[in-house]
């Protein structure tokens, strides 16, 4: 895990995640996530993630892809204790309440959505339909 986290830094990229090789993202929010989720499934299976910032949508798609191990930098309470629900291995440099939006006004809008939600199951929708409606934009 030392390695992802230190090119995570190094890189400045949002994640590094590795499984039989190592790979950076630089898409912001959940995307790269998602994309993997949804044409590379087999790549987070197993794998470890070392994420700059991971709210509860994000822990849902990793939850969803059966990535074993994740190191944030900052992670929110709903994130983290959804990957706890799933036994999901997490480390952190820092918790907060919630993820903040990009212009720091409010909450992140895919926390604010996710909020209610219960399980990683339920929060894919959730992702779906925003990414959807921000793709139409």
């Amino acid at each position: 895990m030392e390695e992802l986290i230190e090119r995570l830094h190094a890189e400045g990229c949002s994640c590094v995640i590795a499984n039989k090789e190592i790979r950076i993202f630089r898409q912001r929010g959940v995307a790269d996530l998602y994309y993997l989720l949804k044409h590379e499934a087999t790549f987070l299976k197993g794998a470890a993630i070392a994420d700059k910032v991971i709210g509860k949508a994000a822990a849902a798609l990793m939850v969803l892809g059966g990535i074993k191990t994740v190191y944030a930098d900052v992670i929110s309470q709903p994130a983290l204790t959804l990957l706890q629900k799933y036994h999901t291995d997490v480390s952190f440099a820092k918790v907060v309440p919630h993820i903040i939006n990009r212009d720091r006004s409010g909450w992140c809008p895919l926390e604010t959505r996710t909020f209610q939600a219960e399980t990683a199951e339920e929060i894919l929708p959730i992702i779906e339909d925003f990414i959807q409606n921000n793709a139409k934009k």
